[in-house]
């Protein structure tokens, strides 16, 4: 799916360990800080969303940290343990671009716990559009666009095969759902039942319960292709069509 980033070798990276040893503590000098403070001078909503992660069990999920980053369409640089090194994997939502310094299938193919969210802080490169710029102008490549990659597959990978099994927050609940025709899935590994789920919410709305029953599903499978299909800006959610009105109406009465 991804083009190899480095044909003369990988770059030397720095263990995980000695990593986390470089970090800011908080209070307790045992505890380092996830989220760098200088966020804050990004979007203090960004800060306040992915402070959420500092203190709970979805802390080293890569999937929240990086939804958050698209939702606040902020260049944000995550830092995560894959093995027993520490990987800088810069996120541009507006270019939809990820620099990542190793080959990006090897990156994903880590499984939790293999792939932990270390640090997260302001982006530690320039955006996409101005390193071409400088490259253009000089005449000759830059070491840091051979690492560059679409963000949409990156994403979608993670949501189906990452560690977070349940729905994003920002489409759970009582809700409908559909897939918006215009939606290009040219870049994505889709097998034959997550094509086939596709077309059909592309046809007509349907409840996650209805998702989970379909052939080759079960309610897992079902949430991780919504989460996947949300983060490609591409799923429809309605909390107002009448199925999930009626829906809600009905099962206040049975309290």
């Amino acid at each position: 799916m991804f083009d190899s980033t480095i044909p003369f070798g990988e770059p030397e990276l720095m263990r995980a360990s000695r990593f986390r040893h470089y970090l800011p503590r908080h209070d307790s000098p045992a505890v380092p800080g996830i989220v760098s403070p200088s966020l804050a001078s990004l979007s203090p909503s960004l800060l306040a969303d992915l402070q959420r992660f500092e203190f709970n069990e979805q802390r080293s999920e890569p999937l929240d940290v990086l939804a958050a980053c698209v939702r606040h369409a902020q260049p944000v640089t995550v830092h995560l343990q894959c093995g027993d090194r520490a990987v800088p994997l810069t996120i541009f939502p507006h270019e939809r671009q990820v620099h990542c310094p190793m080959p990006m299938d090897d990156l994903l193919a880590q499984r939790q716990p293999g792939l932990q969210v270390i640090h997260i802080e302001h982006a530690l490169l320039p955006a996409p559009r101005d390193i071409h710029a400088r490259w253009v102008s000089s005449g000759g490549l830059a070491f840091a666009d051979l690492c560059f990659h679409p963000l949409g597959p990156v994403l979608w990978e993670l949501a189906l095969h990452g560690g977070r099994r349940e729905l994003l927050p920002e489409i759970a609940g009582p809700a409908v759902y559909r897939v918006s025709l215009g939606l290009d899935f040219g870049a994505m590994r889709m097998p034959g039942t997550l094509m086939a789920a596709v077309y059909r919410l592309r046809r007509s709305t349907c409840h996650l319960r209805e998702m989970a029953v379909w052939p080759g599903f079960d309610r897992e499978r079902a949430e991780r292709l919504l989460n996947a299909l949300y983060l490609q800006a591409g799923l429809i959610v309605s909390r107002s069509h009448p199925d999930v009105v009626r829906e809600s109406w009905f099962s206040t009465l049975g309290r």
